[in-house]
């Protein structure tokens, strides 16, 4: 039974999203915050499996909330998805570096907001890997390189030849069971080279992993990506 918080300063908005995600069976506690300091401290106390988290409130942002709370190192990790009224690239972009899984529109219809909710919990990215790389193509020319994830990081100095293999195919969009037949290992040996390669970078999702790659170079802008749409449907 997922736990589920939602973090919105505007109480219509929030009490709405709650109402409708307790109409869906399968769901455990939906419980709610109303600004980033809210989100951070409920975080620590209830351990959210998702967290439906706003930009723009007082006191404490969404994505500065949402890197408090990834670096709490719950484990397992609640997965983050931003929830806003701006569909931006810049927007979407901050929120993947951020760690968050995901970015959703406040307009999208209750039932996309629901198949969201579902697939970001069958899944660790809600965000298209082409998308992530457009992304970084257009963003990374005004960035040095790992700046915003870990200043001054070596990456191929830190990785084994192993880890380097996961995170490229982390990259490319291919799901731990693809990359242990890809690999031919089992799920368990990736989900353990996986937490290796987050742990020496200091990673903190996947969505953040897909963004190391390409903008460390480890994996180039402009490779073929495995999953050409990604699990993204209802969201970007």
């Amino acid at each position: 039974m997922a736990r589920i918080l939602v973090v919105d300063d505007q109480h219509l908005i929030r009490a709405g999203i709650v109402t409708l995600l307790r109409t869906v069976d399968g769901l455990g506690p939906i419980m709610e915050a109303a600004d980033g300091e809210e989100a951070v401290a409920a975080a620590r106390e209830h351990r959210p499996d998702l967290i439906l988290m706003d930009i723009y409130m007082p006191r404490l942002s969404g994505l500065a909330a949402a890197e408090q709370i990834l670096a709490l190192g719950l484990d397992p990790a609640p997965r983050i998805v931003v929830l806003t009224t701006f569909d931006e690239d810049e927007f979407v972009h901050a929120a993947l570096r951020a760690g968050c899984s995901g970015f959703l529109l406040k307009d999208m219809p209750p039932e996309q907001l629901i198949g969201a909710v579902n697939a970001t919990l069958s899944a660790d990215l809600l965000v298209a890997p082409a998308r992530i790389r457009h992304l970084v193509q257009k963003h990374a020319r005004d960035q040095q390189p790992q700046q915003a994830i870990r200043p001054g990081a070596d990456a191929t100095g830190l990785l084994t030849e192993r880890e380097t293999e996961v995170l490229g195919l982390v990259a490319r969009g291919l799901a731990n069971g693809e990359i242990a037949e890809c690999l031919c290992v089992s799920d368990s040996t990736v989900k353990t080279h996986l937490h290796r390669l987050m742990a020496k970078l200091n990673l903190r999702s996947r969505a953040q992993v897909v963004v190391f790659a390409y903008e460390s170079g480890i994996t180039r802008v402009g490779e073929g990506s495995v999953l050409p749409d990604g699990p993204g449907g209802p969201g970007v």
